[in-house]
């Protein structure tokens, strides 16, 4: 069965009684099976549960069109797994379920006496909750209370999340009546609608149904009602209705209907400009415009000269809020549904509203321009990471995607990093925005947005770029927050092919610490090491280092130096500015003998080098770091002297 489309997030009005129940939705809506799963939504009835099920339904559909949705009330439930027991077909029954991405199930407290039915929902609901898949229910009661349930079936729905919907406060109650004379196009006088709210129904229905008595007592009566006259119109359906009991009164569609045939019945009585106004109006306002202009051409006695031109310029007025929408979604989703891109007459509100969104929306931090491809020396020791860099740069989110690098510090994962994000924005085309940060600049930026609630901006900054590289990904591990928002952000870049590159001092299977789910997505991809710098690398870069001092560094000199063990770059860059101070102050130039004189021990020969290094581990010591130890000074002494 299909999900309502009417059932929305931006049309649901949020109060104290339902707040947790709709972050719950649309935690489960944004990340269908990987939180509250399964989520379990209770209460009394016209509360608005199967309101928010479909909700997480239509939201699940337009953001993540490739996910199947199925919304089915238990009844029908029951009836399609009678009817494929009694046809022989159960294993196709089970198998259209399987393929279920996202089931939302209705109305479960009428599991009681349906044994074969509680069977078959456990089975699937372990195979949905074990293959990642959501599974969303409702009841009017919470499970423990469903009467004659198998155990194992509550257990199973108590190890989501199972949360309930009050009734709602006056505060609640006065916005849904706002919104629904909104949506209506009617207005009362002042204190109707909160004379009507301090009524205490127990639920929306009985709201809404006392809200169409008012209105068609007020539209069929000819003239406005006030405060003073809503206890008189909605009092015997509020006496004579029980505690949790749905109103007697209108159905929440009956007076629409009504009203519908009405217009339909005097439409053929009635002058074709008004036909065609009345049109208009009725689609707009069912897509949830406001139609006040077009109210006002109706209520004319003569048809206004320029009718037609009016009603053109409100259809493109309302175009043009729909793709002012738009723009203002690609900055910020939060804003879908806004109220000021459902008013044509607010159209300037609306153009200047989209420049101050687009302007606060500023991208993530881009690559530094410090760091090129050009200044990366390459040697045998990060030549398959350059590779593999350039391989990401020629075919961003095709080959290795991820690409995690990792290696020891200072070894330039931070500049292959940073250069490989300049080239994918000087690639031209796709990718065009390149976010570039730090994990501790990843983590900052959340904690910012939790504080400041715009969380939901946050995470479109990052949605929204072409390829995401972070440095340093090993602070992610054990910051279980930034973790889920990582993990949230890598799935919907991953799902539409844009590339994701990491780096980090470890390889993902020894980063204590961090989640399965991104482990296995960091090694789905390609891992590549960068190792310290090889003896031709190290020559390269004390050449690169040095010229900026002596433009001919003598090759004997480089020869010396890269001779020397390094364990990264930074080790590279530090010998060449010590070297450099060195022969500052003694206002020479720098030569062999001064490498010497500053880096070998004193009083240490550069031809006992080799000696010194045969007796020891040439491998982790350098020459600074070997001690000789005589075990008999004076033998040693007389044996020289003689």
């Amino acid at each position: 069965m299909q999900v309502d489309a009417r059932f929305r997030f931006d049309n649901f009005v949020v109060g104290s009684g339902n707040r947790l129940a709709i972050a719950a939705a649309r935690a489960v809506s944004e990340s269908p099976g990987a939180v509250y799963n399964p989520l379990f939504v209770y209460s009394g009835a016209g509360l608005g549960k199967t309101h928010i099920m479909g909700a997480i339904g239509n939201h699940v559909q337009q953001k993540q069109k490739e996910l199947h949705v199925e919304y089915v009330a238990l009844d029908a439930f029951v009836e399609q797994l009678h009817a494929a027991i009694g046809s022989g077909e159960i294993e196709r029954f089970k198998q259209r379920y399987q393929r279920v991405d996202v089931l939302l199930i209705d109305d479960v407290q009428f599991l009681t006496g349906h044994l074969e039915t509680q069977t078959e929902l456990l089975r699937l609901l372990n195979t949905m909750v074990t293959g990642g898949r959501q599974i969303v229910m409702t009841s009017d009661r919470p499970p423990m209370d469903i009467a004659d349930v198998d155990e194992r079936l509550i257990t199973k729905l108590s190890g989501g999340l199972i949360v309930d919907i009050a009734a709602p406060d006056y505060e609640t109650r006065v916005a849904i009546l706002r919104a629904k004379c909104e949506d209506r196009g009617v207005k009362f006088r002042a204190g109707v609608i909160e004379e009507l709210a301090r009524l205490e129904f127990t639920n929306v229905r009985e709201l809404q149904g006392a809200l169409n008595r008012c209105v068609a007592s007020q539209t069929l009566g000819g003239k406005q009602i006030s405060a003073d006259d809503v206890l008189g119109l909605v009092g015997d359906v509020l006496d004579s209705t029980p505690k949790g009991t749905p109103s007697r009164g209108f159905k929440p569609d009956e007076f629409q209907n009504f009203l519908s045939d009405v217009a339909n019945a005097v439409a053929q009585h009635v002058e074709g400009w008004k036909v065609r106004i009345a049109e208009a109006m009725q689609f707009w306002s069912g897509q949830g415009y406001k139609v006040t202009p077009l109210e006002h051409m109706l209520n004319e006695r003569k048809a206004p000269a320029n009718w037609e031109q009016l009603l053109r310029g409100f259809n493109a007025a309302v175009e043009r809020l729909h793709l002012l929408e738009q723009l203002a979604l690609q900055s910020d989703p939060a804003l879908a549904g806004n109220e000021i891109f459902r008013d044509p007459q607010r159209l300037k509100d609306a153009e200047a509203f989209v420049q101050k969104v687009q302007a606060a929306s500023t991208p993530p931090p881009g690559p530094s321009s410090a760091f090129t491809r050009a200044t990366f020396e390459v040697g045998t020791s990060n030549q398959l990471a350059a590779k593999a860099c350039e391989a990401v740069v020629e075919e961003p989110g095709q080959k290795y995607n991820p690409l995690f690098i990792h290696g020891p510090s200072g070894v330039g994962k931070t500049h292959l990093l940073n250069a490989a994000g300049n080239d994918l924005v000087n690639a031209g085309g796709n990718p065009s925005l390149v976010a570039c940060v730090s994990a501790q600049i990843f983590m900052d930026e959340l904690i910012a947005a939790l504080q400041e609630g715009t969380v939901d901006r946050w995470r479109a900054r990052y949605r929204a770029v072409d390829a995401l590289l972070i440095d340093d990904v090993q602070f992610v591990a054990g910051k279980e927050r930034t973790q889920e928002e990582l993990f949230h952000v890598f799935n919907a870049l991953y799902a539409e092919g844009k590339q994701l590159v990491f780096a980090s001092d470890r390889p993902p299977k020894e980063l204590d610490g961090l989640e399965d789910r991104l482990r296995s997505r960091f090694e789905g991809g390609l891992v590549v090491e960068m190792h310290s710098p090889d003896r031709e690398l190290r020559q390269r870069l004390y050449k690169r280092f040095l010229s900026a001092a002596d433009p001919e560094a003598r090759d004997e000199l480089l020869m010396y130096l890269a001779d020397r063990p390094a364990s990264s770059v930074r080790e590279v860059i530090g010998t060449v500015n010590r070297l450099l101070a060195a022969a500052d102050l003694a206002n020479v130039e720098l030569s062999l003998a001064v490498a010497r004189a500053e880096l070998e021990p004193e009083g240490t020969t550069h031809r006992a080098v080799p000696a010194v290094r045969a007796a020891s581990d040439t491998f982790f010591l350098d020459d600074e770091k070997v001690v000789w130890e005589w075990s008999d000074v004076g033998s040693r002494l007389i044996e020289e002297l003689r």
